[in-house]
């Protein structure tokens, strides 16, 4: 396979190599949920509104999930190497643009650079490297791709001070916003060459590794049967889980968004307002829970099975929410919890649902398979910010502030909750007539075996 010339591991190579990979590429593009840091120096130095300030991250979003459709077949024809080349270039010239937008005013040029240009990059990168890691870790799928996307959630916890810092050094007007890009572009470009040099492929992927996933415990596994990305799209167990995805990430993102301006509006007329400093340290406490929730969920659903996993993502997500609703600005402890623990079952979220689609599909192509589900990120995208921002721009306009101005959205972030729960019970094993004839896809026979929870 000419594509995969130069990346496939040499015999003794460690499998333990492959995770650093992908974190450097995942860790860069992660810079996204610290988004919310530029929002207040682009709203004054250019005279937008809360929810116009969103769309550059929007768009990044949109494009993440719609790169991503495409990235998962590429990756899978042409290897994680050269996918990761093309994120790593798309991502750190988005910045550049962004930057030139910055520098003459020219806001369309931010959204275009760092939502179209940088969201593809996100895109692909985001899923160049889970397919292969699923492929080296056959028999711990959730904690393999947990430690990767660990690196997405845990970027912004870079990114967010860095961010600040930088801004803080240049100013917030729009020539130092300029700079700020700059800066950022060419040090993930960097960064993530590295990622790109070290990612390998087992020496015999995609056959003997697929042999190891029949041999490794069926631990949580749905089926030993393989699904094209063709026929996945057709179960009705794809749909549900683009449902469970999607209310789960729009629950997270509203909040992540927009964390940094909505601490401050939360607790404004209280007795101990939240500045600057504060928020931008908030964002990166959220980014921290996002981060490790990423590795511990998905290591403890190899155990539990993804669907009691996530059961409690959306069940104790929907539970904070109306701990957030109820409480208002009483007790910014439990403000601060609640919301780190919604961000902690965001990012389980992505971290959990490739291994759940190696359960329902195989791995004959969960890469593209992972890449199409990533359209709910797209929709989610759009949703969370947009709940989240017209409720809060509508409240401001009709003269509320505090509590106020988010309380509707968490109502709305508790019903779609609660739809996501409901489509997660819906899930069961793939039928086996949408799989791959013995020996057609990894080789593996089409059995199907339940899941640790998959039951009623």
């Amino acid at each position: 396979m000419p594509a995969r010339s130069g990346v496939v591991a040499p015999p003794g190579w460690s499998r333990w190599l492959v995770p650093p990979a992908a974190l450097s590429i995942h860790l860069a593009i992660g810079q996204a949920y610290a988004w919310s840091v530029f929002k207040p120096p682009l709203e004054s130095s250019l005279g937008l509104s809360g929810t116009a300030s969103a769309l550059p991250f929007q768009v990044a979003i949109v494009m993440l999930g719609l790169s991503a459709a495409f990235g998962g077949t590429f990756v899978e024809r042409r290897g994680p190497r050269r996918a990761m080349a093309v994120s790593a270039a798309c991502f750190s010239s988005g910045f550049l643009v962004a930057a030139l937008g910055a520098a003459t005013r020219e806001y369309w040029l931010v959204v275009a650079g760092y939502g179209l240009i940088g969201g593809t990059g996100l895109g692909i990168g985001y899923i160049s490297p889970v397919s292969t890691l699923i492929k080296w870790f056959p028999d711990r799928p959730g904690m393999a791709t947990g430690i990767a996307i660990m690196g997405f959630g845990g970027g912004a916890l870079i990114a967010s001070p860095w961010s600040a810092e930088l801004l803080s050094a240049f100013g917030t007007d729009a020539p130092g916003i300029a700079r700020t890009f700059l800066v950022m572009g060419g040090a993930y470009a960097v960064f993530m060459t590295l990622g790109v040099l070290l990612v390998r492929v087992p020496p015999d992927a995609p056959e003997a590794a697929a042999g190891r996933a029949a041999g490794a415990t069926s631990r949580g596994f749905v089926t030993t049967g393989q699904v094209s990305a063709r026929n996945a799209l057709r179960t009705p167990q794809f749909w549900c889980l683009w449902v469970v995805l999607c209310t789960n990430v729009t629950a997270g993102i509203g909040i992540l968004e927009k964390a940094a301006p909505m601490i401050t509006d939360f607790f404004a007329d209280s007795s101990s307002p939240v500045g600057p400093a504060a928020a931008a340290g908030f964002v990166g406490l959220l980014s921290l829970a996002n981060m490790l929730g990423r590795i511990v969920w998905s290591s403890v659903s190899d155990s539990v099975g993804r669907k009691n996993i996530y059961r409690l993502y959306l069940g104790a997500g929907a539970l904070m929410y109306l701990l957030l609703a109820l409480a208002g600005d009483s007790a910014k402890p439990l403000f601060i919890a609640c919301a780190a623990v919604v961000l902690s079952f965001y990012g389980g979220g992505f971290a959990t649902v490739p291994a759940y689609l190696k359960d329902l599909f195989g791995t004959h192509q969960v890469g593209a398979i992972h890449g199409r589900l990533l359209t709910a990120w797209s929709t989610a995208g759009v949703l969370g910010p947009l709940i989240v921002n017209a409720v809060a721009d509508a409240g401001k306009s009709a003269g509320r502030t505090g509590p106020g101005l988010y309380t509707t959205s968490f109502l709305v972030m508790i019903g779609l909750l609660a739809v996501g729960f409901a489509a997660n019970e819906l899930v069961r094993p793939v039928h086996p007539r949408h799989h791959e004839p013995a020996g057609g896809g990894d080789g593996l026979p089409a059995a199907a075996v339940p899941e640790k929870g998959a039951g009623a």
